[in-house]
């Protein structure tokens, strides 16, 4: 079934050759584009041209960083800009006493102040000399010069140690010291000289202690003789009186101690009122012959910074 007459069958007039589209320029492209190596292609489409499109990129490139390039240069002159200005208004906004100046000059110099007219404090080269040692005062009768009796060494009516309480009962002083102790003690004090011996008795619920120092010229002499006393053959005579009744003598057993310090040796003897023997378990008679031994230690190195802190107040002699 034919549907045209004498024509080819797609509807059109012509002779052998030519373009079934009706073109009259030979044999085309059927979209219409014209191969410019003059044979048709197949799918229509001309080759790219790889150049240009390599030349596009590299200047899409180069716009991009000048861009970002352009960009960090405006963000740092803002920075540099802004702290310019905080500078300027720390610097006090441009004070009137600088608009006059240049700003390269120089700061001015500071003044330095003059030279005080008073003369500067001067210091000694020459050390400072030690405290005196308060035991050099009671160590030779050279130097120990205080007042000294039954009265200065053992003051007061009543002793306080601790919370113990002791009544002061008989004092007295002698220079002959043999008459003041018993048994070969008064021939230990003899042979080093001694010169007087100082005592006071203390009594408690009881019990009475006394007392006796016996004074020497030089420290050496002292504790020579503190080294020879014999207690089993010897001691301190006890001192009644004034409220104490006679104690520790023979045959009661006491409790006997000997000490000393600078040119002075203590003793003590003490016991019961009553008579009775002294044993390890007497508790209230060692205490109360320790208290008393203290405090007489006490005095006598009072004694010693008393005269001490005298000697370094003292005005130095020129």
């Amino acid at each position: 079934m034919s549907f045209g007459q004498g024509g080819p069958p797609w509807g059109g007039s012509g002779s052998p050759g030519q373009d079934p589209y009706g073109s009259q320029h030979g044999p085309q492209d059927p979209y219409g584009s014209q191969n410019p190596h003059g044979s048709p292609d197949p799918y229509g489409s001309q080759t790219p041209d790889w150049a240009a499109l390599a030349d596009a990129s590299a200047s899409r490139t180069r716009r991009k960083r000048w861009t970002l390039i352009g960009g960090g240069v405006l963000a740092t002159i803002t920075v540099a800009a802004i702290v310019a200005t905080a500078v300027v208004f720390m610097d006090g906004g441009g004070d009137d006493r600088a608009s006059d100046k240049n700003a390269t000059e120089p700061a001015a110099p500071t003044e330095l102040p003059s030279e005080s007219a008073e003369p500067e404090p001067s210091f000694s080269s020459v050390a400072p000399l030690p405290p005196p040692n308060p035991k050099d005062f009671v160590s030779s009768a050279d130097k120990d010069k205080a007042p000294l009796s039954a009265d200065t060494l053992f003051p007061g009516r009543k002793l306080t140690m601790g919370s113990r309480v002791y009544q002061k009962g008989a004092t007295s002083s002698t220079t002959n010291c043999a008459a003041a102790t018993q048994g070969t003690l008064g021939s230990v004090l003899a042979s080093n000289s001694c010169d007087r011996v100082i005592r006071a008795t203390y009594s408690k619920d009881g019990v009475a202690v006394t007392i006796g120092v016996a004074v020497f010229e030089k420290e050496a002499q002292a504790l020579k003789a503190k080294n020879e006393v014999d207690q089993r053959t010897g001691g301190l005579a006890s001192l009644s009186g004034a409220g104490v009744g006679t104690f520790c003598r023979a045959p009661s057993v006491c409790r006997k101690t000997t000490n000393s310090y600078g040119r002075y040796v203590y003793f003590t003897v003490g016991g019961f009122t009553d008579g009775k023997n002294v044993t390890k378990a007497s508790k209230d008679v060692f205490t109360t012959g320790d208290d008393i031994a203290e405090f007489t230690f006490r005095q006598i190195h009072q004694r010693g910074k008393t005269q001490a802190s005298a000697a370094a107040t003292a005005p130095v002699e020129q």
